[in-house]
């Protein structure tokens, strides 16, 4: 029970949905081309009007939190819906080929499929018009680190170890955006958490439900 109060004294920090933009941070999100890379542009296909209508929905959602904007960008990757649980429809873009000519980032990662930290890191400024993508509603590039890219994980499991780095090893291991607290009595356990949550709201860093 102790446990679930702290958790309901820092709620903030378990929004269904991020709704601002990120601090500065130490880390910033990359993407380093391999040599020889050419634009990347893909030419736009059909798409059934039930998408079309979310696609208008979410645009209008990701500018009025500014984590994307107008872009005049030679690069343009293409947008795709997958369906949640839920029956909602999550916009993706189809960052395959980007992927692809991608530097892969060395950083050492657990072998562990999770949703990233998306959103919660800016993206360099040279980098923005790389992570551009295209629609039939206009041409957008990404402010902050979407969803799909392959360095996202790496990227974002650096910063948690930056951010709980004097308690690692302590009482917490981090899985890429996954958190795991341990301690040997559950009155110290119950601190343990409180400092958690603390550093996650300090850092403005959202966290899942608590399970």
């Amino acid at each position: 029970m102790e446990q679930v109060s702290i958790v309901k004294e820092y709620v903030d920090a378990f929004l269904e949905e991020l709704l601002r933009l990120p601090l500065t941070r130490e880390v910033e999100f990359m993407i380093e081309l391999m040599t020889g890379i050419a634009l990347i542009l893909i030419t736009l296909y059909w798409v059934a009007p039930t998408e079309l209508k979310e696609l208008k929905i979410q645009l209008q959602k990701l500018l009025g939190y500014k984590f994307i904007r107008p872009s005049v960008s030679p690069w343009g990757a293409l947008v795709l819906f997958v369906k949640k649980k839920d029956g909602s429809m999550r916009l993706c873009i189809d960052y395959r080929q980007l992927n692809r000519a991608t530097i892969k980032n060395k950083y050492p990662l657990p072998h562990i499929d999770l949703r990233f930290g998306y959103y919660q890191l800016w993206v360099k400024k040279k980098d923005v018009p790389k992570t551009a993508f295209r629609t039939r509603y206009g041409h957008y590039g990404f402010l902050v680190m979407p969803f799909g890219l392959t360095n996202a994980p790496v990227t974002f499991l650096d910063l948690m170890n930056r951010v709980f780095h004097q308690y690692l090893d302590w009482f917490v291991v981090v899985f890429i955006d996954d958190i795991l607290i341990y301690s040997l009595k559950e009155l110290v356990h119950a601190e343990h958490l409180r400092v958690l949550m603390k550093t996650l709201l300090e850092k403005q860093l959202l966290a899942g439900y608590y399970r």
